[in-house]
């Protein structure tokens, strides 16, 4: 690896070290190209690793230790009042982003990928200019330079003001936070602070949160925020925003709108945007979408041959894995190998207590097309490993199709539901149906058995641990 050095030309320059760029340089390079990353972040990561997933899951983490640790007391079992060292925090958060940025740039380093940091422009089909550094001519080049939080109209960040990158930093723990945006940053962060001790409020403009997952998955989570936070507001949108230098005062309307109030932080987490607007694609037969994302085919090749693009600039989901599994699928195309991106299941997780994930066709994804299928859920309340660790507000939920029932689509709310997603994902890939699953032994007790037993009920019409008929 080659820090700073910038060679005259290359096969592949990569525009951006995140998850999907450093996947697709990796993959390039062990199919034998010379391969260039250019990134204009201080280290190897990008937004995920520095300053997204890695840092809000070792903050979740904390969190979920904070509530483990209160609900102890139902088991017999007291800690006393914990005692939060910011400090320490911080460090933990930001040891466990050293340790794997330096594993990232090791590899890099093995696998001969050169790494150069600047700011990548494009000024021809065939050249990118890196700021104060020079110009880079290329073969074949991979756009990866994800995306930005979106703030309100008439806002920026800065100040009181915060985008989840802001919040990541743990400038503080507020005495009240306003969090603007009822998705799966909102509430992950919103419960990050709550956990710490933040009387949080949150605003949702639609009618209810996780507007794009299915509407039963949320409930348990809706609840558990209810209990959690100091307000939950949801047709509900902000008005004003004044900032001062002891805090945010904030305008509401709508027929929940909570009244003026003001704030010691506001976190915005209203959505994103492609950092598409400044990389010089107008230079390039690059075609864009009405919303700034970059056109692109099954192979991630854009409109001019020599360019491709993945992740969030792409569009999408705006997933890390999703941008890694792009990025691999871009290197091999590049390299002549036959492959493109055609998942039946793109898993999203949101890792909030109790977490929920799912994958595939969801229940208001088929009623929105017209599309006839069954759907079957298993409580855990029927479950022991779910009594034992006290997390029965949870259900395995599983969509198929009616005749063959070829399994479409999961769904899982409840502890541990980031990891169990995987096999969800697997089954649909495999067009599984759901005797495959019943038939598949699975441990006892766990909470991945819920899977087995929900396919159970669809296959055999009951399943060991409920009643026929359900329960």
């Amino acid at each position: 690896m080659v820090m700073g050095d910038l060679p005259e030309q290359t096969d592949l320059v990569v525009v951006g070290g995140g998850p999907g760029g450093y996947a697709a340089a990796f993959r390039a390079a062990d199919l034998g190209m010379d391969v260039t990353v250019v990134s204009d972040e201080p280290r190897l990561g990008g937004v995920c690793l520095l300053r997204g997933c890695i840092p809000s899951k070792a903050l979740l983490h904390v969190a979920e230790v904070l509530n483990l640790a209160e609900e102890a007391e139902q088991m017999g079992v007291a800690f006393g009042e914990p005692k939060v060292d910011l400090d320490a925090v911080r460090g933990w958060k930001d040891g466990v982003v050293d340790h794997l940025v330096s594993g990232l740039e090791s590899i890099a380093e093995r696998r001969g990928v050169r790494i150069v940091k600047g700011r990548a422009r494009f000024d021809s089909p065939r050249r990118v200019h890196v700021r104060d550094v020079g110009f880079l001519e290329f073969q074949q080049a991979i756009v990866a330079t994800g995306s930005r939080p979106t703030p309100l109209p008439g806002t920026e960040f800065g100040g009181r003001i915060m985008s989840s990158d802001g919040a990541l930093d743990l400038p503080d723990v507020p005495e009240r936070l306003l969090v603007v945006g009822g998705g799966y940053i909102g509430l992950e962060m919103g419960s990050v602070y709550a956990a710490l001790g933040s009387r949080v409020t949150l605003v949702e403009m639609l009618d209810r949160l996780m507007p794009n997952a299915d509407g039963d998955l949320v409930e348990p989570l809706a609840q558990r925020v209810g209990e959690r936070f100091a307000g939950v507001h949801l047709d509900t949108k902000v008005t004003e925003v004044r900032q001062s230098e002891d805090g945010v005062e904030v305008a509401f309307d709508g027929s929940d709108a909570p009244d003026e109030t003001t704030f010691e932080r506001l976190l915005i987490a209203v959505g994103r945007q492609p950092n598409a607007d400044t990389l010089g694609l107008e230079n390039t037969g690059v075609d864009l979408d009405d919303d700034g994302f970059v056109l692109v085919d099954e192979r991630r090749r854009t409109a001019d041959e020599r360019i491709y693009a993945i992740g969030d600039v792409a569009g999408g989901m705006l997933l890390a894995h999703e941008a890694m599994h792009e990025g691999v699928v871009a290197a091999e195309a590049i390299a002549g190998e036959p492959s493109a991106y055609d998942v039946r299941a793109v898993p999203a997780v949101v890792y909030t207590d109790p977490a929920v994930a799912w994958c595939g066709l969801s229940e208001q994804q088929a009623q929105a097309e017209g599309r006839d299928v069954q759907v079957t859920r298993f409580p855990w309340r029927a479950s022991g490993r779910a009594l034992t660790m006290n997390a029965t507000e949870g259900f395995t939920k599983l969509v198929v199709e009616p005749q063959s029932q070829r399994v479409l689509g999961w769904g899982m709310v409840g502890r541990h539901a980031e990891a169990m997603i995987a096999e969800g994902v697997l089954s649909v890939e495999m067009a599984a149906v759901a005797r495959d699953l019943a038939l598949t032994m699975h441990p006892h007790p766990t909470l991945s058995e819920t899977v087995q037993e929900v396919a159970q009920t669809l296959a055999q019409g009951a399943t060991t641990h409920l009643p026929p008929g359900g329960g």
